[in-house]
């Protein structure tokens, strides 16, 4: 019996390195991009033992991703899938770690569900006619706050659903596109089961944060529903007992993310500026509640604040903090406003959550070569342990190879930015190339894991990936580079890290793409109105016309930075940092993609585009998504856009006819 197991045991050993030999070193693919499951939004429980975290995977049937809750132990030897009805989000820990809330559909309205975190079945426990919008626990675990719309009478319902549903613009609630509704802060208690309103009038509550005491409540608002006009937030206290508001500030500057520190006095909060809406990154801001009194802390920290939490004894602060290529955890002393960088990836590391201590987080990790997984991260002695593997199969794949690199723009500005190359060369030489251009104009490109690299790796290209001038991480000044003069330096700053990649041998300068979504739409199609260089294009959610985009979408960056002034104040700018004034001067071949329902660059600007150059006898593709917005959500439609872009791009610069493997049928989902 002994011999038989042993030799059992051989050949399943000899099997699995077959399998992996199969599988070893296989290209990655725009199905293996389109497969990819996805964790996120870990919080970690009061006590640091356990981390609840959303996994959405591909459903590529329904045309759609399914995303469940799941939780893994913080030492990562449990992990099982929590609940188990789809679409379940914004798990929350109660402060005294005995229950776990989140947000479920109840018929057509999310609701709050409460379950023991020892077992037992999900409860409903709000019931709230317009639904639940966002919410938080009280300090005492006892109570939910939560913000939700209006509740429409029954006549206003009525009359919606006959059609008399037109949208007034900017008038009350409502906003360009969109009807809208004013909203409120609600009280739910866990031992009556009644909810209590809390705030009264018309407003659009943006964010909120609960006092320790549980008796008052931090609250960003507006009073109207402009496109654009994040400058009009404003943050106020309300007494949850009382109702009594009191305003706290009144400025031109767009306020956000309000924290309380863990005595009750003050409050920190973002904003770019105390006085207005200013092209930087956002600062943190700590005012004393009782005399309004308020200083910037975080002058120190010369990049880019995300997420972050006041320590318990309220001397410091953790935050997200993103530097030039990379993202790590910061802390900040309040009093010396000292910055002290906790972790030191070279990839991005950003935290979710904080245990009740603070000494443990829960976060994400990624980089070149490591898809995202949760992690948790221990303070004090420092450690790490990655705590899942949602695409272990990505080793089994060639990724492509990746290394900063920097250069002079054509004004003497130092550029840098991300060249990634086939990892199955043996030497950078005449190798064709792709251009990425990054979306924003605030975007900026990350040593995160990227898909798309790792396909055009796979396929022998090199991608570029400059942060042009614009682009946030590398401090205020490099941020305000483009203000006035989009489609100016930024243009020369992509010019130059090509020539630099020609010049060393790296690069065939005549096998050249470009490519770019949003932003990099943008600077992608005035790009093309200056040289004809690059053998392929293929943009994405464009402007071209600044002139008719104006009214319609992206403006308000527009006016007050990157060109400046209103289209009747200054039209000749306008109509000359229009790629679409130019495009007359376009030689290459393009490829445009554009969600139909994309509020943020109209469709229009695309179609613009498309009709001058194919009225003109050029050759130019444009591919309409119906039901899509500006960022695409159906995976049928993602791998489409995929598969056409990559079809193009051989085409033109290689002229080569390619076309996908067929896709695999989906494989039996993880129960």
């Amino acid at each position: 019996m002994k011999i038989r197991w042993n030799k059992i045991y051989i050949l399943l050993v000899l099997c699995l390195i077959f399998v992996n030999y199969a599988y070893a070193d296989k290209p990655f693919t725009v199905d293996d991009a389109i497969n990819m499951v996805r964790v996120s939004n870990p919080q970690v429980s009061p006590d640091g033992d356990w981390i609840v975290y959303t996994k959405t995977q591909l459903n590529w049937k329904k045309n759609k991703r399914e995303s469940y809750l799941w939780i893994v132990s913080s030492d990562g030897e449990e992990s099982y899938k929590y609940t188990r009805e789809e679409g379940d989000s914004s798990p929350q820990w109660s402060p005294d770690g005995q229950y776990l809330a989140f947000l479920r559909k109840k018929g057509d309205k999310r609701q709050v569900w409460v379950m023991r975190t020892q077992g037992g079945e999900a409860v409903p426990y709000t019931n709230h006619k317009s639904g639940v919008k966002s919410f938080h626990w009280g300090p005492d675990s006892q109570g939910i706050i939560f913000l939700a719309d209006d509740i429409k009478s029954e006549k206003e319902k009525e009359k919606i659903e006959k059609g008399e549903d037109v949208i007034y613009v900017y008038e009350g609630p409502h906003g360009q596109y969109k009807r809208g509704s004013w909203s409120d802060l609600w009280r739910f208690s866990l031992k009556t089961k009644e909810e209590e309103k809390i705030t009264q009038g018309k407003i659009r509550i943006m964010d909120y944060d609960v006092s320790p005491d549980g008796n008052r409540i931090v609250y960003i608002y507006r009073k109207e529903n402009r496109r654009n006009a994040s400058n009009l937030r404003e943050m106020a206290v309300v007494d949850i007992g009382t109702g009594e508001v009191s305003r706290l500030t009144q400025n031109k500057a767009p306020e956000g993310n309000p924290r309380w520190g863990p005595k009750g006095n003050r409050i920190a909060y973002t904003a770019p500026d105390d006085k207005k809406w200013k092209l930087a990154s956002s600062k943190i801001w700590v005012m004393e509640v009782q005399s309004r009194e308020y200083e910037m802390v975080s002058e120190k920290f010369k990049g880019d604040i995300r997420n972050y939490r006041w320590s318990p004894d309220g001397e410091s602060i953790i935050f997200n903090g993103g530097k030039k290529t990379t993202g790590n955890v910061y802390r900040l002393d309040v009093r010396s406003r000292d910055i002290e960088k906790l972790t030191h990836k070279q990839g991005v590391m950003w935290f979710e959550s904080l245990s009740s201590d603070q000494e443990k987080a829960a976060c994400v990790y990624s980089d070149n070569q490591t898809p995202p997984d949760i992690w948790m991260v221990q303070f004090e002695p420092y450690k790490e342990k990655r705590l899942t593997q949602a695409n272990p199969w990505v080793q089994q794949r060639e990724l492509a190879q990746m290394e900063k690199i920097q250069w002079k723009s054509k004004d003497g500005l130092s550029v840098e930015g991300l060249l990634y190359w086939p990892s199955d060369v043996s030497e950078k030489k005449d190798l064709p190339l792709i251009l990425n251009i990054h979306g924003g104009p605030a975007g900026v490109f990350t040593n995160r894991f990227s898909p798309t690299y790792h396909i055009y790796a796979s396929l022998g290209y090199v991608s570029l990936c400059p942060n042009v001038r614009g682009s946030r991480h590398y401090g205020d000044e490099f941020l305000r580079g483009n203000m006035g003069d989009i489609g100016g330096g930024d243009y020369w700053d992509l010019m130059t890290g090509v020539d630099r990649l020609i010049e060393e041998g790296t690069v065939d300068n005549k096998k050249m793409g470009v490519r770019g979504w949003s932003y990099g739409g943008i600077l992608g199609g005035w790009t093309l109105t200056q040289t004809d260089r690059f053998k392929a294009a293929a943009l994405g959610a464009m402007v071209s016309d600044w002139i008719s985009e104006y009214g319609m979408g992206f403006n308000y960056d527009v006016r007050l930075w990157y060109i400046g002034g209103t289209p009747w104040e200054n039209y000749e700018k306008y109509r000359d940092m229009s790629s679409l004034t130019h495009v007359e001067n376009v030689q290459t071949p393009v490829m445009l993609f554009h969600g139909e329902r994309d509020t943020t660059c109209t469709i229009g600007q695309s179609m613009n585009y498309f009709t001058y150059l194919y009225e003109m006898g050029k050759t130019v593709r444009f591919l309409r998504f119906p039901r899509e917005h500006h960022g695409f959500r159906e995976p049928r439609h993602q791998r489409i856009r995929k598969v056409e872009e990559i079809a193009w791009m051989q085409k033109h610069i290689r002229e080569v006819d390619w076309k996908p493997q067929p896709r695999e049928k989906e494989e039996k989902k993880e129960k």
